[in-house]
């Protein structure tokens, strides 16, 4: 009898061991110590904790598993299971996420994250689902500014002529096409060389992107033009996802909102401090009155109220009401 309970318990080991655990991947294009990179990390372990080993990931972060849009393709496969991905790229395949980067709709961070975590967000979550994608939380990428190599920009006429380099968004684009830019669209891997060698005079990020991929190295100019806010998506695989038990699928939700309360922590925290570091290395910073700013780029509300009605009369009453 000892030996049959012994035996039963030692089938029951093997069966919950983490030998026999999902390994799965997780993508992201952050560098280290950025707070996307950190909160992935730490995603990784709680998923692995909080289901027991059963559910184990390993990040690959500065696109070391492919760029952002590959790795959305990969999810719909089914041949990658998470990204942390970015706003601009995702707007690819769900569309109605670009409306969070409307111009100047948010004046700080704690403002934004009420709308995503509201009405909005989930009419967001909603529309990813068909395209086989799991918003699994919203984790934040800042609020962000303009740098450049020709002059500080302090009125929209400073942009004239300037290439800006966006990410692969059409919201993106659109604002710095209303400001009378030159966006020309690139993945955010190729960035850094791209400033280098001239190849764009600028680039619009948050601070802490600018410091952790230390693109401050190859630029002149920072003007906090605050002209856009842009959410981390983590996103999950539709497909491998419901491959999970529903306390797994508890279990990963949970990861992933603790995960992002310390993402956006972080986000917060860094981007005070950042200034004083980035401007100690000798590029020169310059306040903006958005007034003329706001002003140029209204007809990208009317542009992408044409397409999205409702989800945009949505987020402008939301952030309204997120000011109070």
């Amino acid at each position: 009898m000892k030996t049959s309970i012994l035996a039963v318990a030692a089938a029951v080991a093997l069966f919950t061991s983490p030998v026999h655990a999902q390994k799965l991947q997780l993508s992201h294009n952050a560098a280290p110590g950025n707070p996307k990179s950190d909160a992935s990390l730490l995603f990784a372990k709680l998923v692995a904790e909080k289901t027991e080993g059963r559910v184990q990931i390993e990040v690959g972060g500065s696109a070391q598993f492919g760029e952002d849009a590959e790795a959305l393709t990969n999810m719909r496969l089914g041949t990658m299971a998470f990204s942390a991905n970015s706003q601009g790229t995702t707007s690819g395949v769900v569309p109605e996420i670009a409306v969070l980067g409307l111009p100047f709709l948010f004046q700080d961070l704690p403002q934004a994250w009420k709308v995503v975590d509201g009405p909005v967000g989930e009419t967001i979550r909603k529309a990813a689902d068909p395209r086989g994608l799991v918003v699994l939380a919203y984790w934040d990428n800042g609020i962000r500014h303009t740098s450049n190599n020709v002059r500080p920009i302090e009125k929209p006429a400073d942009l004239a002529g300037i290439k800006i380099r966006t990410p692969p968004d059409p919201m993106t684009v659109d604002i710095f096409k209303a400001l009378g830019a030159n966006p020309t669209p690139l993945a955010f891997s190729e960035l850094y060389i791209a400033l280098q060698q001239g190849v764009v005079d600028g680039q619009e990020n948050p601070l802490i992107n600018i410091h952790s991929s230390k693109l401050h190295e190859v630029q002149k100019y920072i003007s906090l033009t605050s002209h856009k806010y842009e959410t981390t998506v983590l996103l999950a695989s539709k497909v491998i996802f419901n491959t999970f038990s529903d306390k797994d699928k508890e279990a990963v939700r949970a990861a992933a909102l603790e995960a992002g309360e310390f993402n956006r922590k972080r986000s917060l925290n860094d981007e005070i401090e950042l200034r004083k570091t980035i401007e100690a290395t000798g590029v020169r910073f310059n306040e903006v009155d958005t007034g003329p700013f706001v002003e140029k780029t209204k007809p990208v509300y009317d542009l992408w109220r044409a397409k999205f009605p409702d989800l945009v009369d949505l987020v402008v009453k939301e952030a309204a009401a997120a000011k109070q």
